[in-house]
């Protein structure tokens, strides 16, 4: 996510560039012809060339609003993970009370560590690349990763979960290919546990039991934008329009700039070079957009922050735990933040 108040030109233009380069050799090259070569026959009425925009405007606008309402819904998960940590951490410190204080502090804080594992479980398991994802195949992608670190890709799960779970927990979680979902059963099943002893009354063990509900809903939201891409044949018709739509603009370009010969003499035709990159660019940079905002979860700068919300999670339950050494939060790496 980028905390800035926009993306500054000296990272959006390069970050676009290779747009820029695309609509120089499509708009040049024509030129050329129609000017040295007297092929006149390039130069194409304008009304074409409308008629396509308006409709690549269009399905432009429908991908980008779809694509940012996938965002908006990650976010708005993400923030009711947010209360639902808050309230699994505050019946656990209310609802299971032991007569030994030692014993339930540490129990508190084992059942709250766990939680902390299945935070960092679902936010690897988000981050893994899908086939259908960009930020490690675009050329612009891969080099903008340079402006931020994804700490899923640096670290690795095994190691952050050392500090949350037991060894045979840990081995366990590892073993299994969902380690999110596995992290919530050991959850349930101390629960159950801690309720046959009748350590944690059936009202209490059936409400802090409708918590890992809860988490599975959020967590199972989450799974279905990963595992499920934009609509691929949206995405395509996309990319089909825009690339239609700036191969005939210096076309247009060139038949509106023509009429004015008489006028203002030949070299008024080059005037179609500068408008065509221009215009061109916008529609390509629009499908760029809608492009970076398909997959929340993916790594790309424009995701949701869920390592950041994570570790807030985290400092809020430690806090609750009563610890005073908490874990400092995720600050932004040139206004990026993950």
């Amino acid at each position: 996510m980028n905390t800035g108040s926009h993306y500054k030109l000296h990272h959006f233009i390069p970050w676009t560039r290779t747009k820029i380069y695309k609509m120089l050799i499509l708009s040049i090259v024509p030129t050329l012809l129609f000017y040295f070569l007297d092929w006149k026959w390039l130069a194409i009425p304008w009304v074409p060339v409308a008629l396509l925009g308006t409709a690549t405007s269009f399905i432009s606008g429908f991908k980008n609003t779809q694509t940012y309402n996938r965002s908006w819904e990650a976010r708005q998960i993400y923030g009711t993970i947010i209360n639902n940590s808050r309230s699994f951490g505050i019946l656990v410190k209310d609802f299971i009370r032991l007569d030994d204080k030692v014993e339930e502090a540490a129990l508190h804080q084992q059942i709250i560590y766990r939680h902390f594992a299945w935070l960092t479980a679902l936010r690897f398991q988000l981050r893994e690349i899908k086939s259908w994802e960009h930020v490690k195949t675009k050329s612009y992608n891969k080099e903008y990763l340079q402006y931020y670190e994804v700490p899923e890709w640096e670290g690795k799960l095994e190691d952050e979960l050392k500090e949350f779970l037991g060894d045979d927990e840990l081995r366990h979680v590892l073993s299994t290919k969902n380690r999110a979902t596995q992290i919530i059963v050991l959850q349930s099943s101390q629960l159950r546990k801690l309720n046959e002893e009748s350590k944690i009354s059936d009202y209490n063990y059936t409400a802090l039991e409708n918590q890992f509900k809860e988490l599975y809903d959020q967590q199972g939201k989450c799974e279905r934008i990963k595992n499920f891409p934009y609509p691929r044949q949206f995405s395509s018709i996309n990319l089909y329009f825009t690339n239609a739509l700036c191969f005939l603009l210096p076309l247009g370009f060139l038949g509106e700039f023509s009429k004015m010969i008489d006028k203002f003499g030949d070299p008024v035709v080059w005037l179609t070079i500068p408008f065509s990159v221009l215009l061109g660019w916008v529609f390509l940079v629009l499908e760029q957009i809608g492009e970076s905002t398909e997959n929340p979860f993916e790594g790309n700068a424009n995701d949701i922050p869920i390592t950041q919300i994570s570790r807030n999670i985290e400092i809020d339950l430690r806090e609750m735990l009563g610890e005073k050494e908490l874990p400092s939060a995720i600050q932004p790496i040139n206004n990026i933040v993950m």
